[in-house]
Parts: C-alpha cells; structure tokens; sequence
C-alpha cells in the first residue's frame, strides 16, 4: 500500500462518499487518490473568487458595518432605549469622547456617523493622531468656519487615536468647539480621564464602548463568513449533507470548522479587528496552499473543497490576543489587580495578574519594583525578610532578563501572597506626613540636645548639651527626642499631631 492510501479502499471512482477532495494536511493527498485522482473543476473557481475577495483590503475594513442596524455588541452604549442613539437618529450629535479596548467599534461608530451626515449634508472629516499635525487640525478648523459662515454647513471631525496629541495640540480645539464650529468626535484606548484635557473633557460626552462578548464576536464572524460564501460545519451532526459531492455549481467549495469559529471568537478577547483579520489570514493560508501531490499520477491537483480547521484559525490569530498596554489605563489596571491579590493572600490570582502582565509584554523590572515596594507596605514587620526577597527578586531579573526571570517574579508572588501582612509602619509614616504637612505656622526647632556640635562655637550655644549617650547606661534613658511642642506624640497609635 502506498503511504498516501487511506480508508477501506472501496471509494467511489467520482469521490460521491469521499471526503477526499478536502483540503485537510495530509490526508488530502490520500483521500484525492482513494477518489480516482479525478481532477474536479466545478468548485475551483469559488474557491478562487473568495480569495480574490480577501486580497488586497483587511477584512475587518471590508466588513465594517454601514448601519446602526448591523453595529453589533455595543447595546448598552447605542441600544434601542439609550440617549446617543436618539441623537444619532435625530442627527443631533455633540461632542463626543469613544473610550473603548481596540477592536471594540470605535471607529465603526464614527463611519457610522459619517454616513448619516453626508445624508444630511454635514461635512466630515476624519484625522488621525498618530500622524495629522497642528497645522492638519488648523486648515480643517479654517475651512470649517468658512462652511458654517457661507454655507451653514456643520463639520463633524472625527479624531482617531486622540490621546497621542499632547496638551498644546488638544487645547487647539478648545474655542471652536465650544462655540460650534466643530463637532469633536474622538476615540481612544486610553482613560481619557488621564489622557484627555479636563477642558476638552467637560465639552464632549464619554461613550464607554465595552470589550465585545464572545456572542458577538460569533455574530460578526459568522456575518463574514456567510459574505465570502463559506459554508459552516456542524461537527454535532454525524453526517454533514455537504460532506458529499455535488454536481451543482452552487455548492460551496470552501468549509470551516464550526469550533474553528467558536475558538477564534473566543481567543480573539473581544477584538473584532484582530478576530476578522485573523480568519482572512486564517483562509488566504489555506486557498493558496491548497495545491495536492497525487503519487499515482505525479501531477499537482487542487481539490474542489477547502476545510479551514481549528488549527488554522489559531495560525491565523497567532496567539490568544491578550488585551495589555505598556503605557496605558490596563498597564495599571494590571499592577493594582496584582497589589489587591497579594494583599487579600490570594495566591492563584497574584499569579494570573503576574502572567497577565508579563505575557502582554510588561518590563519585569517594573513588576519588581513594585514588588520591592509591597514588600514594606503591606508586610512590612510581620515578616521583614519580604524586603530581602524582593530586592533579591529584583536583581535576578536584572541578571537574567525574560523569559526565564518570570518564574523569580512568581515566586516572589507567592511568598508575598503567603506572607502575614502589617501595616503599621506604612501608617505611621503616613501619620508623620500628615502632622508635618498640617502644621501652623513654622516647623519646630530641633531641640538642642538632639543637635550635633563639631565646633567649639556650635558648643558655646549650647548644641549637643544635656545629650545622654545611650550605650553609656545599663538602664532605658529618659530623654525626649521629639520637638517640645510634640512631646508624648505616639504616631504608631493617633493620627493627629
């Protein structure tokens, strides 16, 4: 037998009970021969269309919906009953601030915008902050007042990645939108409350858009698939009617696992951008290797259907899309999870916080640091040895870097974790800066038996006088060492000065 046969080897010569012209790794080849390596062509030319359809343009740009009709998993933010669609529909759209993870829709949102304004003669503009200047900002200003003052036409800009202008460029839209010439539109990633002028912010309405739930992810997968003509698999049925072959030039030559689509939902992590273009990858990969070796007739066929599999989505998608910004609001996020973990002595959860960050791309030293300061915060004298482990877990990073430090940091997470906790040195020290930052009038002197004298001067005036040098007695020494008008202050005990 040769290495390519597979199954009982009583096929059908046209392949009619044959899963054989599926393209699926290896097992292609087998299944083609066991057919009677009979070239088909009906289906080729689909096939050949829905690459042609995913070429050029992302997926997620081909597919990015026009309606608020088909805007899919933002029910809370635009919903039936919400106040933003009831100015969408009335065309009365103010200043707005889309805060919401990457792929959540914000930018959909705004082509949404876009395409009900140029219906109502509106003018729309769109910059991006990642390269638009001061000057891109200020021409679209300029002709939008000359709209509003000959035409009395409206301009909606939309600014996309708003968080990247600095102060300067954020003020530039102060005054314009606050007398109308401008109806700001921004998007961001970023908490605007950081990332975004308190002035400006006071002008827009924040739309929060949500990370999208699995369902919906499934609904825009499945609105895609459907679009190229990609026939879903039900993998519960035992025999897929389509599994067989057809004369009719209407079957579908390209299939795809319906738990190929349930994971790439799932590992997307609510990503429509990241989702829809990991399947067109996940395709493309699969159209253009979908070229056959027949052993028999050493001649290279394409099969007539194509099966994405689980698998392939998974290549396409590279790796489950963990949502985590080195410089943004989840960088902090992240790190506060982590702190609260250690604090409530929850183990497994300091440790998912940890990898959360380190597999997003965090700088463990970073991690570190903020280990180093846990260590004295929140432990503190119940176990002074955490100090010592931190700092030791801190050099080790620096000495061996990633990845083989993460498992310092862990450990390092999980003693913390177990460790007991105390907060009295935190508190105290807390107290002491409140007394000093609450204090009328002058801080108090030094007193001046507490004061060093190195010169004969500084002596004469009475520097270091009175001073019992504790070694010297066998007994606890009664002497003040706070300022008079502090004397019996216990800032372990009371808050107050």
């Amino acid at each position: 037998m040769e290495e390519e046969a597979v199954g009982d080897g009583d096929a059908d010569a046209d392949g009619e009970d044959d899963p054989g012209h599926w393209d699926a790794d290896a097992v292609d080849a087998a299944a083609f021969e066991a057919s009677g390596g009979v070239r088909p062509h009906a289906r080729v030319l689909a096939a050949e269309e829905i690459r042609q359809m995913l070429e050029g343009k992302p997926l997620a740009d081909k597919m990015r919906p026009d309606t608020l009709q088909d805007y899919i998993g933002q029910s809370r933010a635009v919903g039936q009953e919400t106040l933003l669609r009831s100015l969408l529909e009335t065309n009365e759209i103010p200043s707005l601030i889309l805060w919401g993870p990457p792929g959540c829709g914000k930018t959909t949102l705004a082509h949404i915008i876009a395409n009900n304004s140029k219906k109502h003669s509106i003018r729309f503009v769109t910059l991006s902050a990642t390269n638009a200047k001061t000057n891109d900002v200020r021409d679209v200003i300029k002709q939008a007042q000359n709209e509003k003052s000959f035409f009395k036409r409206k301009t909606i800009l939309f600014i996309d990645e708003i968080h990247r202008f600095n102060k300067s460029q954020q003020d530039t839209f102060l005054p314009h939108v606050e007398c109308g010439t401008i109806t700001l539109i921004g998007a961001t990633t970023e908490n605007p409350s950081f990332q975004v002028n308190a002035a400006l912010l006071s002008r827009c309405r924040v739309i929060v858009l949500e990370k999208l739930p699995v369902e919906a992810m499934v609904t825009i997968l499945m609105r895609a698939i459907n679009s190229l003509g990609i026939h879903v698999l039900d993998s519960s049925r035992p025999t897929d009617p389509l599994s067989h072959s057809s004369n009719s030039s209407s079957e579908p030559s390209v299939f795809i696992e319906d738990k190929a689509v349930d994971t790439l939902a799932y590992l997307s992590d609510g990503d429509a951008r990241a989702g829809l273009n990991g399947l067109q990858l996940a395709v493309l990969a699969r159209l253009c290797s979908r070229k056959i070796f027949c052993k028999k007739s050493g001649q290279t066929y394409s099969p007539s259907r194509v099966l994405i599999s689980e698998n392939d989505v998974k290549e396409g998608l590279q790796k489950s899309h963990i949502l985590y910004d080195r410089a943004g609001e989840e960088h902090y996020n992240c790190i506060s999870a982590l702190h609260k973990s250690m604090r409530g002595s929850d183990q497994s959860a300091s440790l998912y916080w940890l990898a959360r960050m380190l597999e997003g791309g965090e700088d463990p030293l970073y991690v570190a640091r903020r280990l180093v300061r846990f260590a004295s915060e929140d432990i503190g004298l119940a176990d002074p040895s955490a100090l010592t482990q931190a700092v030791a877990a801190y050099q080790g990073c620096h000495f061996i870097g990633m990845p083989e430090c993460e498992v310092l940091l862990a450990q390092c997470v999980v003693y913390f974790a177990r460790a007991p906790k105390s907060i009295e040195v935190y508190s105290a020290y807390n107290n002491v800066k409140a007394c000093l930052r609450n204090h009328q009038g002058p801080l108090p002197p030094v007193p001046l038996h507490l004061r060093n004298a190195p010169t004969r001067l500084m002596k004469d005036l009475g520097y270091g006088k009175g001073y019992k040098y504790n070694p010297m007695y066998s007994e606890p020494v009664d002497q003040e060492y706070l300022p008079e008008e502090l004397r019996g202050v216990d800032f372990f005990k009371q808050r107050r000065c």
